[in-house]
């Protein structure tokens, strides 16, 4: 169950809802929900996509491996160079599209598949290429391949360092000219230099780990990176003014963003140590290189190695490339033998699972989830989307539902407990029931906004051992009507709770009653009398209909008061059978909810 409903998260079926069912109310309801029919019409409609095998588009040379990966799972269609026009053209015919960083995955490729793609994935780190907006708009999941090419990007920013600090590639070219020219290309020497690594991930801190070895006080600046994890590697996280001020090297590590979009320019190469030297394996429009061409000429900057450019290739007179004292590559961070294979697996993996429905854990447009993670929340993920769907499902016809407060009851810290995903399928459940959209892990919070639907979230510290994520979860919605009077709290909102017992999830709290049933099938709702017999009554009813009952259980506020009855059943009654049930005297409200 827990796998079927990640599974959802990614999938994008098109299918119709039937409206629930309810009695002794005024208003009629306007919200719908899968009935079982449904569910199992989704489950054939992935196995039928399956056979059919998904279409993935290769738009840039993958390595072997991957490939070979891809083609035990979907049709591959690789189709080199295209234009702007002919991707545009291909993808309406495809399922995921793999790129490297040449091509351009624009607003108008996901409009143009017409919602039949539902994977991008990049073959390297940066994602710069790729409309993420547009991407988490159409509902397409974004992956990238963080890990394989780091030890690479990490070993070629250091021979660029250390071959930039001694003149190689300049003194290479001169002994192959002809000449012998010792005095002209003395370097400096780098054990004591102080290099900053600007941008502390996973590139940059493998890199601060073989310039340490290389006997360099290493700074850096990472304005999310955790102090914790700086220490442990031996280096300081310092501020950006004064890691420009201090450092004798600069080596940069930054993602493109609109934030660090030129961050190296006129302004901050005047606040530089005269004679710093420059390093940049990571994007090249981090650095104004115009800006960069003066500082070089002023003597500011003394050399700098580039392994990446703004515009790629760049132009052969550009006067960047043709400055003495800077050394070049062709974007060669993550060309190795073994870098290109990991790659081209890691990329083929992560576009598979997600093809098969699982939760990548290098999704970018997505929360990020390590798999433990998953694994532990598992059950919470069916509990979040199934007390979604029961909170809504118990708003009143004609209600707007326009805010939603979720409450998480841990005894963990704060940090040790991520609900990112827990927030999505909470969405999914709200939204689903009462809409024709689709919701996934990638869309739920554009979709929200787009809906104009506030979701607040709580934090409540239990006491106690943090063995279990959580203790339980409560779901309100503010504002509304409800359809089953009971359901709303003291304070005047549809409340229900769940928690997870022994990875079932259970639903335990409705309004103020409390209640314990497993939330599978379908559930029956009931205020009542509390009086002999209602159990058998209400159980002989569904029994005479041919409707086997899962569980039942009884909340009450004291006895012979009022009390709330919960049945859960396999199979759907018809109107007949829930309108005997209505018809019981001492049942004063009741409501059919499909979960």
């Amino acid at each position: 169950m827990a796998a079927s409903s990640i599974s959802s998260l990614l999938s994008t079926p098109n299918l119709k809802k039937n409206p629930s069912l309810s009695w002794k109310v005024s208003m009629p309801s306007a919200f719908t929900s899968f009935p079982q029919q449904t569910r199992k019409l989704e489950k054939m409609f992935v196995v039928m996509a399956m056979d059919a095998k998904p279409t993935v588009l290769v738009a840039e040379k993958l390595g072997a491996a991957g490939l070979d990966l891809l083609k035990e799972f979907a049709n591959v269609d690789c189709s080199y160079n295209l234009t702007q026009e002919e991707l545009c053209t291909k993808i309406s015919l495809c399922d995921a599209l793999i790129v490297r960083s040449g091509t351009k995955v624009s607003r108008e490729v996901f409009e143009s598949s017409g919602g039949r793609l539902k994977v991008v994935g990049r073959a390297g780190v940066g994602i710069d290429n790729v409309d993420l907006s547009a991407a988490t708009e159409h509902g397409c999941l974004v992956v990238n391949a963080p890990t394989a090419n780091t030890v690479a990007a990490a070993e070629h920013g250091i021979a660029l360092l250390t071959s930039m600090a001694r003149n190689v590639a300049q003194a290479d070219a001169s002994v192959k000219a002809g000449k012998w020219l010792r005095n002209k290309y003395v370097g400096v020497s780098l054990v004591g230099k102080t290099l900053a690594v600007m941008g502390f991930g996973k590139v940059g801190s493998e890199v601060a780990r073989r310039a340490k070895g290389l006997g360099m006080h290493v700074i850096a600046h990472d304005p999310y990176a955790p102090a914790d994890r700086a220490r442990a590697v031996g280096v300081e996280l310092v501020s950006f003014d004064e890691a420009l001020a201090t450092a004798d090297f600069i080596s940069l590590h930054m993602p493109l963003t609109p934030a660090t979009s030129k961050v190296l320019n006129d302004e901050t190469f005047a606040k530089m140590k005269k004679g710093v030297r420059i390093i940049n394996v990571a994007r090249g429009g981090v650095i104004d290189e115009e800006a960069l061409v003066r500082a070089l000429n002023a003597g500011i900057v003394a050399q700098a190695a580039l392994d990446v450019f703004t515009v790629e290739p760049p132009s052969k007179d550009s006067p960047l490339i043709q400055h003495e004292n800077v050394t070049a590559t062709p974007h060669l961070g993550a060309s190795t033998m073994e870098a290109q294979e990991g790659v081209a697996i890691e990329i083929a993996e992560a576009v598979v699972g997600a093809l098969k429905g699982e939760l990548a854990a290098t999704a970018v447009n997505a929360p990020m989830v390590p798999a433990e993670v998953l694994s532990e929340l598992a059950p919470y993920v069916v509990l979040a989307e199934k007390l979604g769907r029961l909170a809504v499902q118990l708003v009143a016809g004609g209600s707007g539902v326009k805010s939603v407060k979720v409450t998480y009851a841990s005894a963990r810290a704060p940090d040790d407990l991520d609900t990112r995903l827990l927030r999505a399928m909470i969405i999914k459940g709200v939204i689903e029931p009462i809409s024709s959209v689709f919701v996934n892990l990638v869309n739920a919070d554009f979709t929200a906004k787009q809906r104009g639907l506030r979701i607040a979230e709580e934090r409540i510290l239990l006491d106690g051992s943090p063995e279990n994520p959580l203790e339980y979860i409560q779901v309100q919605i503010a504002n509304v009507e409800s359809k089953f009077a009971s359901a709303m709290s003291d304070s005047g909102e549809i409340k229900v709770e769940g928690m997870v017992k022994d990875g079932i999830p259970h639903f335990t709290k409705v309004g103020s009653f409390e209640v314990d049933v497993s939330m599978e099938g379908s559930l029956i709702l009931c205020r009542q009398v509390d009086q002999p017999g209602m159990i058998g009554t209400v159980g002989s009813i569904l029994g005479d209909s041919n409707v086997n009952v899962s569980f039942m259980s009884v909340g009450r506020v004291a006895p012979r008061k009022h009390a709330v009855m919960a049945i859960g059943v396999d199979d759907q009654p018809s109107k007949e059978t829930l309108k005997k049930i209505g018809d019981i005297p001492a049942i004063e409200e009741f409501v059919y909810l499909k979960l």
